[in-house]
């Protein structure tokens, strides 16, 4: 049917046209972030329409910075943020994997495979690859050796600009995860990642960065004459200037009397001494604000023996405040428009002091009940330091997915290979249209161990024939079970157990790559008719109100 006799005021493509769209728009996406996938993987750089630039090869970053306008694209930019929220890390293999799937299911249409039935067959695909990961890949974490946490760190740094020093960076992450372990109200373990601050600072080499125990600040105190520690700290969390109230502009006050004029300035000078009375009075010898403090308060403050500390961020105030049982003010008025302080809203710190650490001075605040800690990187430029702070977050995230979820599963390849052995041999149970689906859905898994090889300058074709047969014999031959855990080695060009070369992942990021890049392919698959409206032209006939 034509738009004519559809009456629509835009273009409309159909069919077998929009799925070639799509899959190309997919494909572009992919081809840009594959290059970067795993160890060997290569860095991408970004410039803004400012000028800004970013190195990376973080595949949320280079998508989340690329300004798509393709629908389908875009629904791949937002698969590798989900995948970055939920887990962390993994973001650029479930890209690719999503676009795999799309390619060869598109190709399944051209042999007039309806879409439904490829759907239904990616889907009984990605519920029986979740289900063989969990009952025969997976392995819990207390059948593995100590150092277990600290080859996850370096799996999932390997691929980054700190991969080269990862034994030092694994340390530094496993140690602050470890000072923040809390046990919730369910009674259940957490670390939470947001209870470790990172602080970046220029000079000296990367090995130089330090983890600090306590949630450093990058602030001093604001006049020399406060104390430099607190102990016993009771801190008080303010979102508002403690500065000298002035007349708001348009304002008028007719005064008749110079004696008068004296009078406001006072009352302007006792407004602000109020407050601070109001704070010292409730008991608070530490004060944090993410505003200002002016000259005529921090003397109020010098002379209670009080520590003031000003521009702090909101997002440390805040996180601070929760570790510490403190609330953060953005006004004293109460209800009834009357100023009060009340000593509830203070929070609890053993103590709160300044620091010099490396060049630089910070607030360092330090809470045995609530544990927290700070990492301090070092590197040449800020271009470094942005690239190491991703990476060190990625890997504070995948550590705290393992130690929560308990389990693991061999890296380089290893799970795409098994699953891909296995659902072509389930496939072949099928007896109806679905097993094409599944066998394709099997074949696109191996696309994960190619681009590993491919990016490592190794023969991919070569490589991943030998993990398909080691993975074959492991299926199939009892005595050669230990077989399943074969990956890749890419400095090697060679195949080994990953179990025992110590390259883990989390098998909950494994799953949720999968159930995450199917749900994708599947939600684009869908899709056989785009109709894109044209804009509004400005100024053009007149609508019937003359406007």
């Amino acid at each position: 049917m034509s738009n004519k006799v559809l009456n629509i005021d835009g273009e409309r493509i159909s069919g077998q046209d929009v799925r070639n769209q799509n899959v190309t728009a997919v494909t572009a996406i992919s081809n840009i972030v594959k290059t970067s996938f795993g160890p060997i993987g290569l860095d991408k750089m970004l410039v803004d329409n400012i000028g800004d630039v970013t190195i990376t090869n973080d595949g949320a970053t280079i998508l989340k910075m690329l300004e798509v306008e393709h629908p389908a694209a875009k629904v791949l930019v937002q698969l590798a943020d989900l995948q970055d929220q939920e887990v962390g890390d993994g973001t650029t293999s479930v890209v690719i994997l999503a676009a795999e799937l799309l390619k060869r299911a598109n190709e399944l249409v051209q042999r007039k495979i309806h879409p439904t039935v490829i759907i239904s067959g990616y889907r009984i695909a990605c519920t029986e690859a979740i289900k063989y990961i969990n009952e025969f890949l997976a392995q819990s974490v207390d059948s593995l050796s100590k150092d277990f946490v600290i080859n996850i760190a370096k799996t999932s740094m390997s691929s980054k600009i700190i991969g080269d020093d990862s034994d030092f960076f694994s340390k530094i992450v496993v140690e602050a995860m470890n000072r923040v372990k809390s046990i919730d109200y369910k009674g259940d373990v957490k670390y939470p990642v947001n209870a470790i601050n990172i602080l970046k600072a220029h000079g000296k080499s990367a090995k130089e960065s330090t983890l600090v125990e306590g949630y450093a600040l990058n602030c001093t105190v604001a006049s020399e004459g406060m104390p430099k520690r607190v102990q016993g700290a009771k801190i008080a969390f303010l979102d508002f200037n403690l500065q000298k109230t002035k007349m708001k502009l348009g304002q008028k006050v007719v005064v008749t009397n110079v004696n008068d004029l004296e009078a406001i300035r006072d009352r302007e000078n006792d407004i602000v001494k109020e407050r601070i009375q109001l704070i010292i009075k409730s008991g608070a010898n530490v004060v944090l604000t993410t505003k200002g403090i002016d000259d005529l308060c921090l003397k109020y403050f010098v002379e209670a023996g009080a520590m003031a500390v000003r521009r702090c961020k909101k997002e440390d105030l805040k996180r601070i405040a929760k570790a510490c049982g403190g609330t953060v003010l953005i006004t004293l008025n109460n209800l009834e428009g009357e100023e009060s302080f009340d000593p509830s809203c203070l929070g609890q710190a053993d103590e709160v002091v300044q620091e010099r650490i490396a060049d630089d001075e910070l607030i360092v605040v330090k809470n045995s009940n609530k544990k927290s800690a700070s990492i301090i990187l070092r590197g040449a430029n800020s271009l470094m330091l942005d690239e190491m702070e991703r990476s060190l977050h990625d890997s504070l995230c995948i550590v705290k997915r393992t130690l929560e979820s308990g389990t693991v599963v061999p890296g380089g390849g290893a799970v795409e290979s098994a699953l891909s052995i296995y659902l072509d041999n389930f496939a072949a149970t099928m007896g109806s249209r679905k097993q094409l689906a599944i066998s394709e859905f099997a074949e696109s898994l191996l696309v994960i161990p190619k681009q590993l090889a491919v990016n490592a300058a190794l023969d991919a074709t070569d490589l991943v024939a030998k993990l398909r047969s080691y993975h074959h014999a492991a299926q199939t031959d009892a005595s050669k079970k230990s077989f399943s855990y074969s990956g890749l080695d890419l400095n090697n060009g060679k195949v080994r157990n990953n179990i025992e070369a110590g390259v883990l992942e989390p098998a909950v990021a494994k799953v949720k790559c999968i159930k995450f890049a199917t749900e994708a392919a599947i939600t684009i698959l869908r899709i056989d008719d785009m109709i894109t409206l044209f804009p509004k032209e400005k100024g053009g006939e007149d609508d019937g109100h003359g406007h």
